[in-house]
């Protein structure tokens, strides 16, 4: 039988491998390009039960098995780390013994593992080992500079010094450190050259260097190249999507990420959930949660919601080594904040909590906020207040060490606890005390760290720009949605949503009510463009105002 998955045509030659073992060499290639490093490692080893001469096949598990910019050491856990060292050691121990068969380049690109891994036995702070093999690669560049794999390499092992940080998003996009403009200059060095646009690596690390600078546009080119280039690999498929919700592009943001899902259900099919990639998969879903929340389409959101279930077995969940539950429950708890961005409340409030509450203590959470929201929005707020009480209850079970990727939940709690103070005061009749709360909310969101999806699903924008609309104040309200459309220069650009349907329609509605005509035909435009894709009216930018309440 052959291999089930087409991983495009990029490869590299290496030394001692028969044609057949090139093929099983080029298939983890890509897949460490494409971040499935459980199956790059299956390949290689492949490679070495067909040419076991051959140290390159050894030097890609070794590197395959090691940290990574979505994983770095300070991801692993004990168990996880020692066995993760244990196998990149020994891997590395046999590259270096098989030097004499290789290429300088390949001598070079080996010679700088043991940098990466100085020893077999973990220590509790493996960073300063990441800086000393960008230190290595650093010198293999310098030494090999037209090398695409040594740049790539090199790159992003600059990258892993600093793992989504590369830029400050809170001093408008400066870098943090040199080597952020050392990487951008290698990188967009090397796709200049021939060829360079259709390197997987290259584009793969280019999208992530830029999605949170300043400019992540620059990066368009880069996404476009990549979109099918490994067709079976979907986070390859995925990543140009960091790009395109950056600029506003949310049908592509839902059509790619189901196209990476489709890819990513083969190796499902083929190695169940049990394993780290689970992760890649789910995040695929999430950006087509998102994408099709800021289009105002219910449907594929909700989707999205149901599959990741489907496919995210609890007995995975159980596993405490990695662990998986601090991984991925949070991911799976997106559930009540699709059904607050569309207003569904009495839908909120028919969902059942899990029996499981230690296990599933985010999505606890998570309900019990949402029916607080929705008990208020409903004007219900005695009950409301009763509900609210539960939401503390529930947060205060949530650990520390539960994570949404880049972001702690009980940060995203945090900002929970503030939008429902705002949304309680304003059904109480304390506006100030409201919206008070509600610029709390936005504070907190404006200041998580990177990432994308960004950490809290619906802009807490909308809420404030709808209910300080609903209340009169049109002109601070029409700031908030400039602010959240990008229209208005402050904001980090990963902050910015260019074109949402809901801050269109909010900002239109401000125009209206101030009477100024002069930006109302451009804004109609825009916002007729994206009412077209909606599968739902969107009546106001969030389902808490009235306007949105109308008929329900």
């Amino acid at each position: 039988m052959g291999y089930p998955y087409d991983l495009g045509r990029y490869g590299r030659s290496v030394s001692g491998a028969s044609p057949e073992a090139q093929d099983w060499f080029d298939r983890g290639l890509n897949w460490t390009f494409g971040y499935n490093h459980e199956e790059a490692i299956v390949c290689y080893r492949r490679t070495l039960e067909i040419s076991p001469e051959c140290a390159m096949a050894h030097w890609g598990i070794a590197y395959a098995a090691g940290p990574n910019y979505n994983m770095p050491w300070s991801r692993f856990d004990d168990r996880t780390k020692a066995e993760a060292l244990a196998l990149a050691f020994d891997a590395t121990q046999a590259a270096l013994a098989g030097l004499q068969d290789t290429t300088p380049v390949e001598a070079a690109l080996i010679r700088a593992l043991p940098a990466r891994y100085p020893q077999r036995t973990p220590i509790e702070e493996q960073s300063a080992w990441d800086r000393d093999y960008a230190k290595a690669m650093r010198d293999v560049y310098a030494a090999y500079p037209e090398d695409s794999e040594v740049a790539t390499i090199f790159a992003e092992s600059l990258m892993n010094l600093s793992p989504w940080k590369m830029w400050d998003i809170d001093a408008g996009g400066v870098p943090r450190q040199r080597e952020t403009l050392e990487c951008q200059d290698v990188l967009e060095r090397h796709m200049a050259r021939p060829g360079g646009m259709t390197h997987p690596g290259l584009l793969h690390l280019y999208i992530h260097l830029m999605e949170m600078s300043p400019e992540p546009e620059k990066a368009l080119k880069a996404a476009d190249a990549l979109r099918d280039l490994v067709p079976d690999a979907g986070h390859l498929i995925h990543m140009p999507t960091h790009i395109d919700v950056l600029c506003g592009d949310y049908e592509k943001v839902v059509r790619w990420n189901r196209r990476a899902i489709e890819a990513d259900m083969k190796y499902y099919a083929e190695n169940g959930a049990f394993n780290i990639y689970t992760g890649y998969r789910q995040h695929n879903y999430h950006f087509v949660m998102s994408g099709a929340m800021y289009l105002g389409q219910i449907k594929p959101a909700l989707s999205a919601v149901r599959e990741m279930a489907e496919t995210s077995p609890e007995a995975m969940l159980k596993i405490k080594s990695p662990p998986m539950a601090d991984y991925f429950e949070t991911i799976l708890a997106m559930e009540p904040h699709v059904l607050i961005r569309f207003g569904r409340w009495e839908d909120i409030l028919d969902l059942s909590l899990p029996e499981d509450r230690e296990l599933y203590c985010v999505r606890t959470a998570f309900i019990e906020y949402a029916k607080a929201l929705a008990l208020a929005s409903l004007g219900r707020v005695e009950e409301a207040t009763a509900q609210e009480r539960r939401f503390q209850d529930a947060r205060a079970q949530v650990p520390e060490s539960r994570l949404m990727h880049n972001v702690r939940t009980v940060d995203l709690l945090d900002i929970a606890d503030a939008m429902l103070r705002g949304e309680l005061e304003y059904r109480r009749g304390n506006y100030d005390a409201a919206f008070r709360a509600l610029r709390e909310a936005v504070r907190l969101d404006d200041g998580l760290p990177y990432d994308e999806p960004w950490g809290w699903m619906q802009p807490t924008r909308h809420a404030l720009g709808a209910l300080l609309l609903e209340q009169g104040h049109a002109t601070e309200a029409a700031q908030v949605y400039r602010e959240d459309l990008g229209l208005v220069h402050g904001l980090p650009r990963a902050c910015v949503h260019p074109d949402n349907v809901w801050s269109l329609k909010g900002l239109h509605d401000c125009l209206v009510q101030l009477d100024e005509t002069a930006q109302l035909p451009q804004l109609r435009l825009r916002l007729s463009l994206a009412q077209a894709r909606a599968d739902q009216p969107v009546a106001a930018s969030c389902g808490c105002a009235q306007a949105a309440m109308v008929g329900l």
